[in-house]
């Protein structure tokens, strides 16, 4: 093993780093249960809610701490979930344009506010058993 490689064990990480992670996906959550309990849909609450919007910038504001430790698989895969959700609307939104593809483009945006709600939750049991996440 290479010497010059960064460690990857959790004792390398700032226990700051590791709290802010947290709270990253713990403002996911909070968009998620919005996009559940209210009018919007989970990716919809997901991509324009403000707890999400929120955690996005602090994934990009505090990517550089994180980069060559584990919780840089954390930031990766929140900023993802994030870009394709909002890719994935964007997509469905144009089966929207015709009145055949509205129930279709319901049934797309379900499927992606289950993906969207997996990811985070996949993402926070590896965060609390300090796993890096495969991407």
């Amino acid at each position: 093993m290479n010497e010059n490689a960064p460690s990857l064990s959790p004792q390398t990480v700032r226990p700051s780093l590791i709290n802010l992670t947290h709270v990253i996906y713990g403002l996911h959550a909070i968009a998620v249960l919005v996009g559940v309990t209210s009018s919007a849909t989970v990716a919809g609450g997901f991509v324009f809610g403000l707890p999400s919007l929120l955690a996005v910038f602090l994934n990009y504001l505090k990517r550089s701490e994180v980069r060559g430790t584990w919780l840089e698989s954390h930031f990766r895969w929140q900023i993802r979930t994030f870009w394709f959700t909002l890719l994935w609307l964007g997509v469905y939104g144009l089966f929207v344009i015709t009145i055949i593809g509205i129930p279709i483009a319901f049934l797309l945006i379900l499927v992606l506010g289950i993906w969207v709600a997996y990811r985070v939750i996949r993402g926070w049991l590896a965060l609390a058993k300090s796993r890096a996440l495969v991407i």
